[in-house]
C-alpha cells in the first residue's frame, strides 16, 4: 500500500538511534536520544498561498533531512516508525 501526505508534508522514517555510546557502552531505551535525521519516503503535492497558486515542495522523495526534535506526528507502517512533518520542520537537507 502507497502513502501520500496531503499538502506540506512529508513522510519521513527516522535514522535509527544509537545502541551505544562511542565508548562502547550499551545505551538502553529510555537513555537514547530521538533522532533528528531521516530519509523522505513520499511527499505531498505543496502547499498553497494566499492566492491560491501551489507552492513547490524544495524537498524531495530519497531526500535525508534534518528535522525539529519534537516535529510531526508518529505513526507505524509495516511495523516501522515513522514521522509526518511539515516542510517547515525541516531544518537542512543532508548532501
Amino acid at each position: 500500500m502507497a502513502y501520500r501526505p496531503l499538502g506540506d508534508r512529508l513522510l519521513v522514517r527516522p535514522k535509527e538511534s544509537e545502541e551505544k555510546t562511542k565508548s562502547g557502552i550499551v545505551l538502553p531505551d529510555s537513555a537514547k536520544e530521538k533522532p533528528q535525521e531521516g530519509s523522505v519516503i513520499a511527499t505531498g503535492d505543496g502547499a498553497r498561498d494566499e492566492d491560491g497558486k501551489k507552492i513547490p515542495m524544495e524537498v524531495k522523495k530519497g531526500d535525508v533531512v534534518l528535522y525539529s526534535k519534537y516535529a510531526g506526528t508518529e505513526v507505524k507502517i509495516d511495523d516501522k516508525e515513522h514521522l509526518i512533518i511539515k516542510e517547515s520542520d525541516v531544518l537542512a537537507i543532508v548532501e
